[in-house]
């Protein structure tokens, strides 16, 4: 699924194309999507796009008019191309620019989402209860100690929990506690300050190096050029349970946590 910074470096691929242009058609050749698309060609249709902004996992094209949602699911795509690009099996929906290009979605599982938002569109029901974004100033250890105090939930668990902190899915989850020491399994109101200062850290840091590096390459996960992410060959823990700690050359363990693959070294996170 493509996470936080794949989602940014679509965002970041798809931006230049999109603002200041002025939208004159959208095809949906099929509405039944995670949730059926809204029949908002008449809303969308002459209007200039203004912004192209992220939420969580969520993309928001802005308009006067209003704000279209799209969120990628397991297995979608936007891709920059020109209007007369035949379209596949699994296009679902192009956005026709001005420009002669088309903004098409693609996603063949179809857990993908395009929904039409009336502005203020934060209090959108996907929207309204996101915790913050981990790359902000709002994501900081006073934040995190006060969100934890007293869970006894897993502390990966708490980490992929969007009312928490948005973004952190399950590749990051596995690195960034790796990368500060904490065992995935502690419960999450015993993870003491220090020890969260360390983790806050490293999450913005591996984010952040993440997005630089175009995204992680996923089976089906490419940029809005066609083109893979390239930072799985930086990852320390996801994917390689069974295989030697790059720290301490320990085997690293796997086990199912909240039925998510989770990869972890007991020595150099300690439980």
């Amino acid at each position: 699924m493509p996470e936080l910074p794949e989602v940014e470096v679509t965002r970041q691929g798809i931006s230049p194309h999109l603002i200041d242009q002025d939208v004159i058609g959208l095809t949906v050749r099929n509405p039944s999507l995670r949730w059926p698309v809204p029949e908002i060609a008449q809303q969308i249709v002459g209007q200039r796009i203004r912004s192209v902004r992220r939420r969580a996992k969520y993309l928001l094209i802005d308009t006067d008019a209003g704000t279209t949602i799209v969120h990628l699911g397991m297995s979608g795509s936007l891709r920059i191309l020109p209007k007369q690009t035949p379209a596949e099996k699994h296009d679902h929906i192009d956005l026709e620019l001005a420009s002669g290009k088309i903004l098409r979605f693609n996603d063949p599982r179809r857990f993908g989402a395009w929904l039409w938002c009336e502005l203020p569109e934060m209090a959108h029901p996907l929207l309204s209860k996101l915790g913050p974004e981990p790359l902000l100033a709002a994501f900081n250890v006073g934040y995190l100690a006060k969100a934890l105090s007293g869970k006894k939930k897993a502390i990966k668990l708490c980490l992929m929990d969007n009312h928490i902190v948005v973004g952190v899915g399950n590749i990051y989850a596995n690195e960034a506690l790796f990368a500060a020491g904490i065992h995935p399994q502690t419960e999450a109101g015993r993870v003491d300050a220090e020890r969260l200062m360390i983790l806050v850290t490293e999450v913005k840091q591996i984010l952040s190096n993440a997005i630089k590096q175009g995204g992680t390459t996923l089976k089906d996960f490419t940029n809005a050029e066609g083109k893979p992410g390239y930072f799985a060959q930086k990852l320390h823990v996801y994917g390689r349970g069974g295989q030697s700690c790059t720290q301490c050359g320990h085997l690293l363990s796997e086990i199912k946590l909240g039925q998510r693959a989770t990869v972890f070294c007991s020595l150099c996170q300690p439980k």
